[in-house]
């Protein structure tokens, strides 16, 4: 059986990382936690792990060595040309949300995924 845990993430507003993210993944605020330096969000369904972060007063210094990865196709297999198709359409709603493009990935002719920011810098992808 798998042991449930959370992923801890630091932050310069952890309110807005966490709005971020609940958009991002679907995610919603977890209920009851109210705290004005940190925040956390829960998957409804129940499946995915808690995600919280804790205000930290140093800024992002070097890459994440951790970071969210964004599957919109769900697990594989995938008709690559649907899972293309998505990526580029999560894409621009994630930048409408204050994510950043870094750099789109191809392997040979298609998309493979794009490499993002979130409001705060942290690496991850939209695969």
């Amino acid at each position: 059986m798998a042991i449930h845990w959370t992923l801890g993430c630091d932050a310069t507003d952890p309110h807005r990382l966490a709005a971020f993210w609940a958009e991002a993944l679907g995610y919603v605020p977890e209920p009851g936690y109210d705290d004005p330096d940190s925040a956390s969000i829960v998957d409804p369904a129940g499946r995915g792990p808690l995600i919280s972060w804790l205000q930290v007063t140093e800024g992002k210094t070097a890459k994440s060595r951790v970071h969210i990865d964004i599957r919109v196709a769900g697990d594989g297999p995938w008709d690559i040309l649907e899972r293309e198709r998505l990526i580029r359409a999560k894409v621009p709603k994630l930048v409408a949300l204050g994510a950043t493009v870094v750099r789109e990935e191809v392997y040979g002719n298609r998309l493979a995924h794009v490499v993002m920011r979130d409001p705060e810098g942290n690496e991850f992808c939209v695969a």
